[in-house]
């Protein structure tokens, strides 16, 4: 992948690259994406995450077309929903979001969730091996998956996950699952960076905001950037979309980190979700 965006890339264990900062479009509607998109990609973002379950995958490709930009220069990634986890079911499910978005491939493939009750990520994950090797995708991963989950694909000889997207903040900082992605080379994505906005209220984050002369979003979307995380926040504000990408001109100091380490108290933005876990 080639851009000029002044987001740096990490290097996936595949040798694919991906920008570590990038914009979420879950929840908007397709007047949303096409300004929220156009917008972030004039500011310089090249990621976009969406997924078939949001559906706004045809609006995506319509923003993604308008841009004008080539098309190796934006990475995009899509997702797997559950009731396609079948083996066969994966190939035709990946067509139909390429079909939506109007591309050839994607950069990266994601199982959205596990959902250990329908006992098939297993296959699915065979299912994204094999378009892997088709080059229907770039790169593969996961999201929402525990180690033991990822441990099980180990066990059984599978190739291992580029990705593992998770809900994470520093007021849920999953070490064990980072910990375990860490060791197996799997890069760790943060969604729901914000916590939907909750974090913003804290008042160390508002503290060492106010030293920085910064925001509490960006104080936030720094600790991502500086913990090693890929994080894709959400928002369709041009004002918002600004902000949250003007995060490489500052750093956090250990004693900020150490401080933003504290506030972490397994805070979920939805516990309903674990349904799909």
């Amino acid at each position: 992948m080639t851009t000029t965006s002044l987001v740096p890339d990490v290097e996936l264990n595949n040798g694919v690259r991906m920008p570590q900062l990038g914009l979420g479009v879950f929840e908007m509607d397709d007047a949303q994406i096409q300004t929220a998109i156009l917008t972030a990609f004039d500011l310089g973002y090249r990621s976009i995450d969406t997924a078939a379950v949001y559906q706004n995958e045809e609006a995506v490709g319509k923003a993604i077309r308008a841009s004008g930009l080539d098309r190796s220069e934006i990475f995009v990634t899509t997702k797997l929903w559950g009731t396609d986890h079948a083996r066969d079911r994966s190939g035709p499910a990946l067509d139909a979001s390429l079909a939506r978005l109007g591309l050839d491939y994607v950069d990266l493939y994601l199982i959205h969730w596990p959902e250990s009750e329908r006992g098939q990520y297993v296959e699915a994950w065979d299912g994204l091996e094999r378009l892997l090797e088709a080059e229907r995708t770039r790169a593969i991963g996961v999201c929402n998956f525990l180690p033991s989950h990822l441990g099980e694909l180990a066990a059984l000889g599978y190739s291992t996950p580029a990705v593992n997207q998770i809900e994470l903040h520093p007021m849920h900082q999953q070490q064990h699952t980072r910990g375990y992605d860490d060791a197996a080379g799997i890069i760790t994505e943060s969604w729901a960076p914000l916590a939907r906005g909750r974090i913003l209220e804290s008042e160390t984050i508002v503290g060492v905001a106010r030293e920085l002369g910064v925001t509490p979003g960006q104080v936030t979307i720094r600790w991502h950037l500086q913990s090693g995380l890929v994080v894709i926040p959400k928002s369709q504000s041009p004002a918002r979309l600004a902000e949250n990408f003007d995060v490489f001109g500052f750093a956090l100091s250990e004693d900020q980190m150490s401080a933003i380490a504290g506030l972490d108290e397994g805070y979920l933005t939805d516990p309903s979700l674990l349904r799909f876990q």
